[in-house]
């Protein structure tokens, strides 16, 4: 558990997946991808892909938690699912631009 900062950099420990972090609550949290815990220098585990965390990451996709507190974009796509305290992470809905005539 960590607590996270706005514009960290953190690195999966069982696939490719990095993310940037965009906005985050002011409490620890448990961000985990793949199954496994996110790091600052991607120390590789020696475990594998989660299979109920295998949805994997989308490059330059925002990712948020339930409530909406925690947003991070990915900056490099992998096999492992983004979640935060167990939960997996939602793709942010993109904003509709207004209409132009």
């Amino acid at each position: 558990m960590a607590i996270l900062s706005t514009g960290q950099r953190l690195k999966s420990g069982v696939c490719t997946t990095e993310i940037m972090v965009i906005s985050a609550p002011q409490e620890e949290l448990d961000l985990t991808c793949g199954g496994a815990p996110m790091t600052d220098n991607g120390e590789k585990q020696n475990t594998t892909v989660d299979p109920q965390f295998a949805e994997g990451t989308t490059i330059g996709k925002r990712y948020v938690n339930v409530d909406g507190k925690l947003e991070v974009l990915c900056v490099k796509p992998g096999e492992g699912s983004l979640a935060v305290n167990g939960d997996v992470l939602k793709l942010k809905d993109s904003k509709k631009l207004p209409k132009t005539d």
